[in-house]
């Protein structure tokens, strides 16, 4: 039976087991759909992605994401977490800039100190949620219609959708009810007080995908590119901030958002916690 290398990474936080953990293997071109499927399912974390040689000359390596229940065309913190590990693996860029190739195209990164950030792809759809959905929305976050102060379509792949509330402390006291969520890929957002919450962050982030096995994801690197690009693009959030996400997991995940010409690049750090061989 082949034998992988295999790291598992923290990803968006400098201190282990505080950020959305990693499942990698690396070179892992030989193996079959259906055995990444059957690893993803095992790990049974959010994602883990597998590290191959690339099909166009444009990219540096490639990578294919898979959650327990199925593949992604993308995500945020798989990609920083395979950039990190490709890195670390004795990857060498051809230029200043890191490509990644994976189902959703192309995606550039960049090195910005210990941080490793990407480009936010476009979105593929956007604009306000549709009032219909609404009630669905209140319903599977346990809130009144009229808590929600915007809904929005922020989806670069995934499927996300955005929910804005008024303050940190609504998004952290929110108690879903998966099977009212249903299939919905869900974000929901709301600013710091920098009285009550302090100055350390500027957004407080909450992502719900039940129906991909995952009940809430510690921190998501997809949902916050969305975000930025709804929030910075329409004027509730500035050029440079910094989301929590995670706190209600007990996890200090932390986003830095820096929008650059006409880019919006999503950084963070990542550590490694687990390194060694699996049999597949």
């Amino acid at each position: 039976m082949p034998v992988f290398d295999f790291k598992q990474v923290d990803v968006f936080s400098s201190e282990p087991l505080k950020g959305n953990p990693l499942a990698v293997v690396i070179a892992a071109d030989g193996l079959a759909d259906a055995q990444m499927a059957a690893f993803a399912n095992w790990t049974n974390l959010s994602e883990t992605i597998f590290l191959l040689h690339p099909t166009t000359p444009q990219a540096d390596y490639r990578v294919r994401i898979f959650t327990p229940h199925g593949e992604l065309p993308f995500a945020g913190h798989p990609t920083l977490g395979a950039c990190a590990v490709w890195l670390a693996s004795g990857g060498v860029a051809r230029s200043d800039t890191i490509t990644q190739e994976c189902q959703a195209g192309l995606i550039t990164l960049r090195r910005d100190g210990a941080q490793v950030a990407f480009a936010a792809p476009p979105l593929v759809r956007s604009g306000p949620v549709e009032s219909a959905l609404a009630p669905r929305l209140a319903a599977g976050l346990g809130v009144d219609v009229s808590d929600i102060l915007a809904a929005q379509w922020v989806d670069n792949g995934p499927g996300w959708l955005a929910v804005l509330l008024g303050t940190r402390r609504q998004v952290l006291a929110l108690r879903p009810d998966p099977a009212a969520l249903g299939d919905l890929k869900l974000g929901v957002v709301a600013p710091w007080d920098p009285v009550a919450d302090g100055a350390e962050a500027q957004f407080e982030v909450r992502a719900f995908v039940p129906g991909l096995g995952i009940p809430e994801d510690p921190v998501t690197g997809s949902l916050n590119a969305g975000l930025a690009q709804w929030l910075i693009g329409s004027g509730q959030a500035p050029a440079v901030y910094v989301a929590s996400q995670g706190t209600a997991l007990g996890r200090a995940g932390r986003v830095h958002v820096r929008q650059s010409g006409a880019d919006i690049w999503i950084g963070g750090e990542v550590v490694s916690c687990i390194e060694g061989r699996v049999t597949l």
